[in-house]
This record gives structure tokens, C-alpha cells and sequence, in this order.
């Protein structure tokens, strides 16, 4: 027995080796002309700059094109072409709106690029349910368009504006999260067309129940997978009621223990905090910087409460008490929805905040302002408040940012440097 174990996992290991040695670019004429057979030719791309847009998202690492993008048009064409890549050996690689911050849709031993975005049906609306059923190129912010009018909306907010398939892939979170939960908590139900083409329902073709006591978690299995386990071509997603009322408000903080005891000793009086969310000092200055804004620059909290407008003034009146407990100032509440929004403007644009100097152009001082500015203000110091605001993949991106930084500082004279903006 241990022998035959031996040589099972050897034969394993194999199959793992001769596939990760796979040369990329060896898609054969007729595969091409298979794949064109079941997509049709116009939605075929073999272009390089097509594949290059498919080879990287988001993140920091560098872009790794596949051999070719498909773009189905349904399930049934998502199954055969994945059977036929399975067949030939040829790996798949999802691909959303490429919004991702992890590198999923990196194709480093080449491949065909599955881009879903073209099956974009919301494909059914159960209001008494609170459920809905959507394709994979179906964004969050078009569902929430959608539902206007419905009384009912989908409250996970990556930032971007992402697909929803997507985000259960990635297992995304956002703003929300603390009151309403993230993707793996508002997913009832998932197709996912697995690589040999097979079809699978996690929970069962038509089925949305919220309870679930037997069988095994399916659904939470291919959230958070990445696209390593399957395609996901439809999602069914729990719907929350749209507030009576909501309110926002942004407080700062003399020190960033202030700010964190402040959102334990809320989180302790059972306040119903619907979003919190800190940015420091430093991330506040860029952020003022780049949104146009006038924010205090001290650590700060933004926050946002949901309810009927007795419940919002209760919340409310005991938020104060404890901020002013915790020495918080510049206390600015908001009602209005366009307000609010412009209050939310900085959290939003908090990754692209580090990136506003990149690759700054001669010919465009305000690319120069915007990186001096950046390596005035920020330094490496940005890295602390990237890794608490948007985490360690961004950090590691901004890291590698801020030493191409240094290496243009250190290429370029004062005289390159319109309008006597050298640092």
C-alpha cells in the first residue's frame, strides 16, 4: 500500500509538472477556428492588446496576457468552451470587469480569457423572496439602478463598480460590511460551469432558501475560489429593504488610538452602525489632494447609520456622546444624498489615490504637482495607512510604487522639472 501511495502522488505531481511547464502561446489553428465555431469569430480576440487588457487587474503584479479572449454569450457556450479547453489541456481564466486586487485574471502559462461581461441579464426579481438571480456581467451599481422603485437594494460596495459574480469569486466586502455582511453572507445560490464543462447548482437549480441545515456548503466553497474552481455564471444574491433614512457623518481624532477605542465603544452599545471606516492623517492629506476635498488632517472616521428618522437620532445623539468621550472633533453630519456621496468621496477614491503620480508626463505639470505633492506629503509613510485601509496586496503594490518613485526622482534633474516644481 504505501508503494501504491507513492507512486499515485508521483503520478500526481506529474500531471501538475507537465501542465505548469506548458509554453505559452501554443494554441493550434483548428482549436482557434473550434473556438470561433461555438462563440462565433467576432467574439474571438487573438489581438495582443486585447490580451493584454485581460492579463492584469488592479493589482501590483505585472501583466501575463493568455493566448486568446472569448466572449460567451450564454451558459451552453461557457460549457463547450470549457470542455474543450479541458480536453486540449488549455487553462481557463475568468475575467469580470478586472476591478480585482489579488491577480486572479493573470494568465502566466498563457491560456483562453473567459470574458463574461457580455451576459449581463438580470435574469429574475423575487421581491417577496428579497432574492434575485443575475449573469455574471451584471455590475452592482447596475442592480442597485435596477431596484429602484423596488424598495429593495444590494448593499455589498467593493468601491469599484464590479461584477457581481466577480465579487462572489473574490469574496468581496466593502463599506458595508459591518452591518449588512459581506458577498459570502448576501450568496444564496451559484451555476457554476465546472473546467470538463459539467453545469452545477451549489444549492439546486431554482432553489434561494436562506436556511440550510444538510449537505455540504457548496456555495461557500467557490466563494472567495478565486476562478480556480470553476466559471460562475449566475448568482443568486440576498436583497436587504432600502432604509427609511440614512445619515453619514466624518469625525476626526487626535491620535488613531483615539479613533479605534471610539469605534469599540461603539460597536460595544449596540449602536447599528451600517459603515465605518478609518483613514489616517496621511491618508486623509492625499486624499484631500486628490478628490478636491478640505477634510481635517488628523486620523478619521467615516461614518453612516440606517433607519427610520427616530431611530437615526437616538444612533445618532449616542455616536456623539462617545466621540466626545474620545476627544473627536469637526463633527459633519449629512442627510442629503448628494452630500453624503461627496462624503464618501475619499473613501471611495482611496486607491486611487497612491497611483495618482504614476508615470508623470513632461508635458503635464500637473503630473509633476501631483508627484511632488505625493513625495512631499506621503514618503514611504503611505504605507501604513494603505495596509489599514486597503490591505497587504495594496501595500505591497504602493511599496513598489514609491521606489519607482525614487528611481524617476533620481533620473530626472531639476531642470526636466516644469515650473520649479522639483521636490
Amino acid at each position: 500500500m504505501p508503494l501504491q501511495k507513492l507512486q499515485g502522488a508521483m503520478r500526481i505531481f506529474s500531471c501538475q509538472r507537465s501542465y505548469c511547464l506548458r509554453a505559452q502561446g501554443q494554441l493550434t489553428k483548428d482549436f482557434m477556428e473550434a473556438l470561433k465555431a461555438v462563440a462565433g469569430s467576432s467574439n474571438v480576440s487573438t489581438s495582443l492588446a486585447v490580451r493584454e487588457q485581460h492579463g492584469r487587474d488592479e493589482s501590483m503584479h505585472r501583466c501575463s496576457p493568455p493566448d486568446a479572449v472569448v466572449w460567451p454569450q450564454d451558459v451552453e457556450q461557457v460549457s463547450k468552451l470549457a470542455a474543450m479547453c479541458y480536453s486540449q489541456g488549455v487553462p481557463i481564466i475568468p475575467f469580470g470587469t478586472g476591478t480585482g486586487l489579488e491577480g486572479g485574471v493573470s494568465a502566466v502559462r498563457g491560456g483562453v480569457c473567459f470574458n463574461l461581461t457580455r451576459m449581463d441579464r438580470i435574469l429574475q426579481l423575487n421581491t417577496e423572496d428579497f432574492t434575485v438571480a443575475v449573469e455574471p456581467g451584471v455590475t452592482h451599481k447596475a442592480l442597485n439602478s435596477y431596484l429602484r422603485g423596488s424598495g429593495l437594494w444590494f448593499p455589498v460596495d467593493p468601491g469599484a463598480d464590479a461584477s457581481l459574480c466577480g465579487m462572489a469569486a473574490t469574496s468581496a466586502s466593502g463599506t458595508n460590511a459591518v452591518r449588512y455582511g459581506t458577498m459570502r453572507h448576501n450568496v444564496l445560490n451559484l451555476q457554476v460551469v465546472l473546467p470538463d464543462g459539467r453545469v452545477l447548482h451549489t444549492a439546486g437549480q431554482g432553489r434561494h432558501f436562506r436556511k440550510s441545515s444538510a449537505g455540504y456548503n457548496l456555495t461557500g466553497l467557490f466563494m472567495g475560489s478565486e476562478g480556480t474552481l470553476g466559471l460562475i455564471t449566475q448568482a443568486t444574491l440576498k436583497l436587504h429593504g432600502t432604509p427609511e433614512a440614512m445619515v453619514s457623518a466624518v469625525c476626526s481624532f487626535p491620535s488613531v488610538q483615539a479613533a479605534v477605542d471610539c469605534t469599540v465603544q461603539m460597536l460595544q452599545a449596540s449602536i447599528p452602525i451600517a459603515r465605518i471606516e478609518f483613514l489616517d492623517d496621511v491618508m486623509i492629506s492625499a486624499c484631500n489632494q486628490f478628490s478636491g476635498l478640505s477634510y481635517t488632517v488628523s486620523p478619521t472616521l467615516f461614518l453612516e447609520f440606517h433607519g427610520t428618522p427616530r431611530s437615526l437620532e437616538e444612533q445618532v445623539q449616542n455616536t456623539e456622546e462617545i466621540v466626545k468621550l474620545n476627544g473627536g472633533s469637526d463633527f459633519a453630519w449629512a442627510r442629503e444624498p448628494e452630500i453624503r456621496n461627496k462624503l464618501w468621496t475619499a473613501r471611495h477614491n482611496a486607491w486611487a489615490t497612491p497611483r495618482m503620480c504614476v508615470s508623470p508626463s513632461p508635458s503635464s505639470p500637473r503630473s509633476w504637482w501631483r508627484l511632488r505633492e505625493t513625495w512631499r506629503n506621503l514618503g514611504s509613510r503611505a504605507l501604513l495607512s494603505v495596509t489599514w485601509v486597503m490591505g497587504t496586496s495594496t501595500a505591497s503594490w504602493c511599496t513598489t510604487q514609491m521606489t519607482q518613485m525614487k528611481a524617476d526622482v533620481s533620473r530626472t534633474s531639476q531642470t526636466d522639472w516644469p515650473g520649479g516644481l522639483w521636490p
